[in-house]
């Protein structure tokens, strides 16, 4: 089966595969996004996890909350995946670290109890206080 999407970090040691549509796509507002990530928002694709496949190497991992972890590059730093023990079955990924973040926009926003009062992004799409599983 022909990858639908392909991503990888910055400096190109970790490379992934996604054989699955990306049709579960949100803006996250938490701080916990924004200090993992140092970006005012992380938007991320969650997918089945039998869907990805690391192609290049390993991830380096963190486990940022009891139960949850985050997967980046150990060299460049770049933050690639979300793994929840609440939700064994599927996995986050970044959007912006897709060879083609542009095909794959944001659906909804989640967390928005969190949002900087300032941001101002994609005002016509659903917003939930926290996450809906």
């Amino acid at each position: 089966m022909e990858a639908i999407h392909q991503g990888g970090c910055l400096c190109g040691a970790l490379r992934y595969r996604i054989d699955a549509a990306l049709d579960d796509v949100a803006h996250c507002h938490c701080s916990l996004c924004r200090r993992s990530s140092g970006g005012i928002v992380v938007t991320w694709a969650t997918l089945p996890r039998t869907a990805f496949q690391w192609l290049a190497g390993r991830p380096a991992s963190y486990e940022s909350t009891p139960g949850n972890w985050r997967r980046f590059c150990g060299h460049c730093g770049t933050q690639l995946v979300f793994e929840s023990e609440q939700s064994p079955d599927s996995l986050d990924v970044t959007i912006a670290s897709l060879d083609h973040p542009e095909r794959v926009p944001a659906q909804r926003h989640i967390w928005v109890k969190s949002r900087l009062p300032w941001l101002h992004l994609d005002e016509q799409l659903p917003e939930e206080q926290e996450e809906q599983l």
